[in-house]
């Protein structure tokens, strides 16, 4: 008869389904404390989810310093491993032991791979500058003879290394095939059938298992009482036991009062992050005091000495229970606030909130209970029969809360919804969750009902301890908003921000592990994946792991940063002092900032150690598909470098492209942004700025010229016009005087003489605006002159006029 141990847990095998019961059991509490701890845990954990020295399964294990050379070791480990697994007879608890040491194994084999990496990279680069061995023509002996020296060498270095890998595999294999007889044996036992709960005959079975466990209890107690010695120790004890209860009671029925009013008068006031913060602080003093008096508690039923073996079970498991209770009903309180003035995290009514928070601790307390049955039946040695009786009960009630709680869920998402009939992803996934939780709360108890127990036990309390962590994580949510909303000072810049997302997303991560070990994973299949992840992935002949990547991002962050200050103090510090124009200056940034990129993404790939020569014939290969599909943005790329290397326009300039005229806001490598004056923005492919016909207004100097026509009527003294129209020309303080205003006589039109001014400006940027000046000042002179400004006038002659007259007759 072997003793099985499961952490914490001592089972007796001689009766296996109770062993494998209680195992199981056994499991479901300890993620209960589990779920406890994780909650400061997961607070504190930024990345990943345990230290990187509790999951190095190199730490343990009876081989650890086992060197890499002992083969002879090797072969034993490995021999004992493919005969268990062959017979097959052996525990899960001796696979599992013969599994952590095959796992320092090809932890050591695995580091035996990069041996010698160093000298065979430089041997195979010397091998690799003497060349292939000539064809046809026999080779220098010198030559030959260091050939021959440097395979040889190559040889001998390459082998540890070979045989390493050989072993990896092989280790690798055995993991693989007892993890495949763990999962199977698993799955047999949730799979068994076995007694059900509602079969009349197991019913006293399991009453005379707790009437037999009670009775023991007054026994023990009554044995305690009877001793004077620890009657007279009860006695001395007698004032520090009345003191410890004093203040116990004091904190368990009114300390969690007087933490809850003091939160609520700090939500009373008006909604604000600091506010909210500052009661949620408070808030832990409602789970806080009611611990403190639990421990006193306890302290105090020791101090009386009566405690015997069977009363310090069920005490440090009522205990539990408690501490259970306190935690599921603090985070109800999160989830379904008391206070009308705090946004609560589901859109329910009072009344609803009240139902949340009643069965989210009924819940609470019920996991507690089923720890204390699972203490109790343990120590006690329950039969599966009693067991089932017994906790089937608890499993029910459980199942129905759950089912309540579901509703309160879909209550949510219909509150949320209200007349719109699309669900937002938010609701959708609470929806869903809702529907979920429903049918698990319906199929544990019927699981248990039918016989298969154990399953039932696998669904029901590891959802519910699931409910609890999904709770805390929202309340850590909403921790995460409202310390960034007080940061930046506005909480509707919170909500649109980017990194309280990505925090609570890295918060999701790290809890998915506390997920996996809630519904039964092993922790060496967490091992497992987390060895996986560390090993990384291959990319043709480059492996890539996580250290890799972290270098890279972490090289090209710095590299982007350092490019960014460069430009920033070029474009304000030592540019501008410099006899460049601002497009000049433009062109340079840009261009340093598009190099310092390339740079930084070149040594980022260096300094992670990425060899990308494997993926030179694929890059070929679609650099061909890229030419011929991208190549219009190729071109524009191109055209983009040479405006920022020739700069035949600047930004600040003013261009006329086609149909377009405006002013040059930005110039990029594909496209070109002009800002029309309509204040509209038209978006130039580069390619038409360098391949096309472009004006440039401003390209070198803002001076320019500005035409201004005028008519006047026949008869009217040229001479004078044009002294009139170069005075008013030469008035503007717009127009240069060096080269003066020039007045032309264009010509006789069919209604007027005309006439222009052309006159060259300081800033043709005020072309419209000058044009418009003059002409307000040419229609003020010309009326002050008498000068008529003629219209077009047309006679109409009818060439049968007597036909209008019959018409009107």
């Amino acid at each position: 008869m072997d003793n099985c141990k499961d952490l914490e847990c001592s089972i007796d095998c001689s009766n296996e389904p109770v062993a494998q019961m209680r195992a199981r059991v056994c499991n479901g509490r300890l993620m209960v404390h589990f779920f406890i701890i994780s909650m400061l845990w997961i607070i504190v954990s930024s990345a990943g989810f345990v230290n990187a020295q509790e999951f190095n399964p190199s730490q343990t294990g009876s081989v650890q310093n086992t060197s890499l050379s002992d083969n002879e070791a090797w072969q034993n480990t490995a021999r004992r491993a493919e005969e268990a697994i062959a017979a097959g007879r052996a525990s899960s608890e001796a696979f599992e032991e013969l599994r952590t040491q095959l796992v320092t194994w090809r932890e050591k084999f695995r580091k035996g791979q990069s041996t010698n990496q160093s000298s065979i990279n430089t041997l195979q680069a010397q091998i690799t500058a003497l060349g292939p061995k000539p064809d046809g023509v026999e080779e220098a002996p010198e030559i030959a003879a260091k050939r021959t020296e440097m395979e040889q060498r190559m040889g001998l270095l390459v082998a540890p290394v070979q045989s390493a890998e050989v072993s990896y595999s092989q280790a690798d294999g055995l993991i693989r095939a007892i993890d495949e007889i763990i999962r199977r044996r698993n799955t047999a036992v949730l799979l068994e059938l076995g007694p059900t709960p509602v079969n009349p005959n197991h019913w006293k079975t399991g009453l005379d298992a707790a009437g037999s466990t009670l009775h023991s209890l007054v026994n023990e107690f009554k044995t305690s009482w009877s001793s004077s010695s620890q009657q007279v120790r009860m006695k001395q004890n007698l004032p520090v036991i009345v003191v410890l209860l004093l203040f116990a009671f004091a904190l368990l029925l009114r300390g969690r009062y007087w933490a809850e009013r003091l939160t609520l008068s700090v939500q009373a006031k008006n909604r604000t992050s600091a506010r909210w913060l500052m009661a949620f602080l408070l808030s832990f003093a409602q789970l806080i005091l009611p611990l403190i008096g639990i421990m006193l508690l306890e302290q105090a039923a020791y101090a009386t000495e009566m405690i015997g073996v069977r009363g310090d079970i069920v005490v440090s498991a009522m205990v539990e229970m408690a501490v259970i209770f306190m935690v599921a009903r603090w985070l109800a309180g999160r989830v379904f606030p008391k206070s009308e003035h705090v946004a609560p995290p589901l859109n329910l009514v009072t009344r609803h909130r009240t139902k949340g928070r009643f069965f989210a601790s009924s819940l609470g307390f019920l996991i507690g209970l089923n720890g204390l049955i699972d203490a109790i039946s343990q120590f006690e040695n329950w039969s599966i029969q009693a067991l089932v009786v017994l906790v089937f009960p608890v499993l029910l009630l459980a199942g129905y809360a759950m089912l309540r709680l579901s509703r309160l869920l879909g209550q949510h998402v219909e509150n949320e919804r209200g007349d719109d009939p699309e669900y937002s992803y938010r609701n959708r996934i609470t929806h869903y969750l809702g529907r979920i939780v429903f049918v698990l709360a319906i199929a544990g108890p019927f699981l248990a009902l039918v016989g298969y127990f154990q399953a039932a036990q696998s669904i029901v309390f590891p959802a519910a301890i699931s409910l609890g962590l999904l709770a805390f994580l929202l309340v850590l949510h909403r921790l995460i908003s409202e310390v960034y909303a007080l940061l930046v000072g506005s909480v509707e810049k919170a909500r649109e921000a980017l990194i309280p997302v990505l925090l609570s997303f890295a918060m999701v991560l790290a809890a998915l592990p506390v997920f996996a070990l809630i519904w039964g994973v092993r922790r060496a299949d967490l091992f497992e994946i987390w060895a996986r992840f560390k090993t990384g992935f291959s990319i043709g002949d480059a492996r890539i792991s996580p250290s890799d990547f972290l270098t890279f991002a972490l090289v090209f962050v710095v590299g982007y940063i350092l490019t960014r200050l460069v430009q920033g103090t070029l474009r304000s510090t030592v540019l501008p002092k410099t006899k460049m124009d601002v497009g000049g200056q433009n062109a340079i940034v840009s261009g340093l900032g598009y190099i310092g990129i390339f740079l930084a993404a070149v040594v980022a790939i260096s300094s992670a150690g990425i060899d990308l020569s494997s993926l030179a014939i694929v890059a070929g290969a679609l650099s061909v598909g890229i030419g011929f599909g991208l190549q219009n943005i190729v071109s524009n790329f191109v055209s983009g470098i040479i405006l920022l290397v020739e700069r035949p326009i600047s930004e600040g300039d003013w261009i006329e492209v086609g149909d377009e005229m405006g002013i040059v806001r930005n110039i990029s490598v594909r496209s070109t942004r002009i800002e029309t004056f309509d204040r509209t923005d038209v978006i130039v492919p580069n390619s038409d700025l360098v391949s096309g016909v472009v004006t440039n207004w401003t390209r070198g100097n803002s001076v320019g010229r500005v035409i201004v026509s005028v008519g006047v009527a026949y008869g009217t003294d040229t001479k004078r016009v044009e002294g009139l129209l170069r005075t008013i020309a030469e008035a503007h303080p717009m127009v240069l005087a060096n080269p003066a205003p020039l007045v032309l006589f264009s010509g006789f039109g069919a209604d007027s003489l005309d006439f222009e001014i052309r006159a060259i400006l300081r800033d043709v940027n005020w072309k419209l605006s000058v044009n418009s000046d003059m002409n307000h000042e040419i229609a003020r002179v010309f009326a002050e002159e008498n000068i008529e400004i003629p219209f077009a006038q047309r006679d109409v002659w009818l060439r049968n006029p007597e036909a209008l007259k019959q018409d009107v007759e």
